[in-house]
């Protein structure tokens, strides 16, 4: 009995770090796609590359606090 609720807690723990993983995988692919679109949108409505990238940089800080408010709460528990 002890042993299978061990086993079906390790299960679920490795199912809960792959799903994590896979979301940060792929949040993380988004985001870039993301702010490489936004830099090419502003510099062809004719701002400067260097304010572009300044201004793409505050969609990666978003991308970071969501993922570590994300994790806290994972590992919180």
């Amino acid at each position: 009995m002890l042993i299978t609720t061990i086993l079906r807690i390790s299960i679920r723990v490795i199912q809960l770090l792959a799903n994590l993983f896979s979301i940060w995988i792929t949040f993380g692919w988004k985001v870039r796609k993301t702010r490489k679109a936004f830099e090419r949108e502003l510099i062809q409505q004719g701002i400067p590359k260097r304010e572009a990238r300044r201004l793409s940089r505050s969609i990666k800080e978003a991308k970071d606090q969501i993922m570590s408010s994300l994790w806290k709460l994972a590992f919180s528990m």
